[in-house]
């Protein structure tokens, strides 16, 4: 009886300096597993609000358009005989890309040779009659209505003689207008009528023709948003006009403004403007949809933040930022986002503020924390 009581005291007493061995050491391992101590601030990472020169930019949708674009078609009526082209090639000036046949044109125009000639023979004797009439009336051998007969039919074969030179003329444009030329530089297009199909003025579209270096490309702008940027620009030639392309990739030619449309749009309240960009790669196509981006020359010192550091609430964008005694503050700005991955600040932040960049999540407004200053990351750009 007394060994069964001497056990369970021996237990009891472990099992007491086990847990009080287990209280003392519960601090100890907390910490050790990385557990912040009791009022410790949190870390953050600060960066200081710096003034940068930037370029006022305004990003747009646009359209590539050819500087120059022709729709071949058919002058004269007859088969199509021959294609002198590989659809999608590049094309000179003159060059010969569709045949019509030429017999009927060519026969039209023997024909009217033909009647040039008689008609020239119709002069020559007019011209000798009245010559012969002039001699005869200076001796009172004939009267002198009989001159006056000759002179009007001496006018009326040169009269029969340009008819028959304006008609050969007529032919001649014909029988050219059976062999159709590129009246333009540029690249061809896929042929929409094969050969051997009967052709004429009303058969459509054979080509079209576009140009390719330089090209243009449109774009809609809000008359507020234009009247803004002008401001800002001065004149429209201080404008660069850079082209996003659908996959996101920046185009390396750089373009200029060289025509604001002269109305406004009244659906959409916009303006037409259209810029000239070198094209050499052939890398816009024309009807291509675009970014654009409009940016103006001269730049600006302006406050230039990750946009990374900014949030958003009902209250609008704003960003937190370490003030006195390292206690967290909200601060209301007004910011426009760029494509880099930056924004710059209008209104709320002065230059040397530190905005939190890293550890948003650990912290709330009026709270200290222990700020990490880290160089701006943003690129500064000239």
């Amino acid at each position: 009886m007394a060994t069964r009581h001497g056990v369970r005291a021996l237990v009891l007493g472990s099992s007491l300096a086990l847990a009080s061995a287990l209280g003392s050491a519960a601090p100890g391992a907390a910490l050790a597993q990385g557990a912040p101590a009791a009022g410790a601030a949190p870390g953050v990472v600060v960066e200081k609000v710096e003034r940068q020169n930037v370029r006022p930019s305004i990003d747009f949708t646009g359209r590539v358009k050819a500087v120059d674009k022709v729709d071949l078609r058919a002058r004269v009526t007859g088969f199509l005989q021959e294609r002198q082209f590989t659809e999608g090639q590049d094309v000179k000036v003159g060059d010969l890309l569709f045949s019509i046949e030429k017999a009927p044109y060519q026969a039209e125009v023997d024909q009217q040779n033909a009647a040039v000639a008689k008609a020239q023979a119709g002069v020559t004797n007019a011209t000798n009659q009245l010559a012969r009439a002039r001699d005869l009336v200076k001796n009172q051998n004939i009267a002198q209505s009989t001159v006056d007969t000759r002179q009007a039919e001496e006018g009326q074969a040169r009269a029969e003689l340009l008819a028959a030179q304006a008609a050969l003329r007529a032919a001649e444009i014909n029988l050219g207008y059976t062999e159709i030329k590129a009246p333009i530089a540029g690249r061809i297009g896929q042929a929409n009528i094969t050969i051997g199909n009967l052709v004429g003025p009303d058969s459509g579209v054979l080509a079209t023709i576009v140009s390719q270096d330089p090209i243009y490309v449109t774009f809609p702008v809000a008359q507020r948003i234009l009247s803004d940027f002008q401001a800002k620009a001065g004149r429209a030639s201080d404008v660069a006009v850079r082209i996003r392309l659908p996959n996101g990739t920046v185009y390396k030619e750089p373009g200029r403004i060289d025509f604001q449309d002269v109305q406004v749009a009244q659906g959409t309240d916009t303006v037409t403007i259209r810029a000239k960009l070198p094209n050499p790669d052939r890398i816009l196509i024309d009807g291509q949809s675009v970014g654009v981006v409009a940016e103006v020359d001269t730049p600006e010192l302006a406050i230039v933040i990750p946009h990374a550091a900014i949030q958003v609430d009902q209250g609008g964008r704003f960003v937190l930022a370490v003030g006195k005694e390292n206690k967290v503050e909200v601060k209301r700005i007004k910011a426009t986002p760029r494509r880099d991955g930056t924004a710059v600040v209008e209104e709320g932040l002065q230059e040397g503020d530190l905005i939190i960049v890293e550890g948003l999540l650990k912290v709330r407004p009026g709270i200290a924390v222990a700020p990490t200053l880290q160089p701006s990351s943003v690129a500064p750009r000239t």
